[in-house]
């Protein structure tokens, strides 16, 4: 008797892995960002120091490799005597603290404006889209900054000006592809069975938008890092003595020159972080829709 061998087609998770595994870079990136995630959970084990003790007697230390340096602080220490790889350890905590809370926040906030602006049309779509544009219509950075000034330099205030900068693209995104849905037969059919306005966007347009958001989110999370340490930087971010990678290059700026490793390893752990971020992004984009798929 001939035994059906009919293969099962594989799941819908184990195909999205497969086509991400594909890009070499968005594994690379995601090892190196589960790392990093791994040691601003840990941080209260891994690092080696409190990130405000202060060595008093080892001040401006070099890295352990160059002549100078002392192992028990292997990436030397700042200008107050401070363990440099603890402070960078506990200043992936508050970095990706920003750009996660800044993201979930866009989010929730861009779908609710995107879908309202989609689904009711007409003064309500205007006037949420022309206070996009006029967000939009001012520098990132200058509108944060201008924000921050109004409301004063601390980490919630940071949060709140990354968020306000970031969200238009958020809404913008959500209202273009949900408005390119609501006109597709599914949806035609969802209205002849009955489905309310408020079912019919979060149940069967909002799904069919998730893809080209997620991507933007994972991408937006490493803009918001970018956009907090720059605030740090001109010292409208976090406040000292908090251990933020923007913070930590204002305070070691002055010695770019006598003691280079104090600005440049802050300035690498921003660089290394948002490459991971954008690679692992890229990784998804191919992922969620093939048809963007680099050759």
């Amino acid at each position: 008797m001939a035994s059906d061998t009919t293969q099962q087609p594989p799941s819908p998770l184990r195909a999205f892995w497969v086509q991400f595994c594909e890009n070499r870079g968005a594994v690379a990136g995601l090892i190196v960002l589960l790392f990093i995630i791994g040691l601003a959970v840990f941080a209260d084990w891994v690092a080696p120091y409190s990130p405000i003790e202060q060595f008093r007697d080892f001040t401006k230390l070099p890295p352990f490799w160059v002549e100078g340096g002392n192992i028990h602080y292997l990436f030397g220490t700042d200008a107050l005597g401070r363990d440099t790889l603890s402070r960078l350890i506990y200043g992936a905590r508050i970095s990706l603290f920003i750009g996660l809370t800044v993201m979930v926040v866009s989010i929730i906030a861009g779908i609710l404006l995107g879908l309202l602006a989609a689904s009711v049309g007409g003064l309500l779509d205007v006037a949420i889209m022309r206070i996009m544009d006029l967000i939009l219509s001012v520098p990132g950075l200058v509108l944060a900054i201008l924000i921050v000034a109004v409301l004063g330099p601390n980490l919630t205030n940071t949060i709140v000006a990354v968020t306000v900068v970031f969200l238009p693209r958020y809404v913008r995104l959500v209202r273009a592809s949900a408005l390119s849905e609501l006109g597709k037969d599914y949806v035609i059919a969802s209205k002849v069975a009955g489905a309310g306005p408020l079912r019919l966007m979060l149940v069967a347009v909002l799904p069919n938008c998730l893809a080209p958001l997620i991507v933007q989110a994972a991408l937006g999370v490493s803009e918001a890092i970018l956009e907090a340490a720059a605030l740090g930087f001109l010292g409208l971010g976090a406040q000292p003595p908090i251990a933020e990678w923007g913070a930590m290059l204002a305070d070691s700026r002055e010695f770019i020159r006598s003691n280079p490793w104090i600005v440049t390893l802050p300035g690498l752990a921003i660089l290394v972080t948002v490459i991971s971020i954008n690679l692992f992004g890229d990784g998804l984009r191919d992922a969620l829709d093939p048809k963007l798929k680099r050759s």
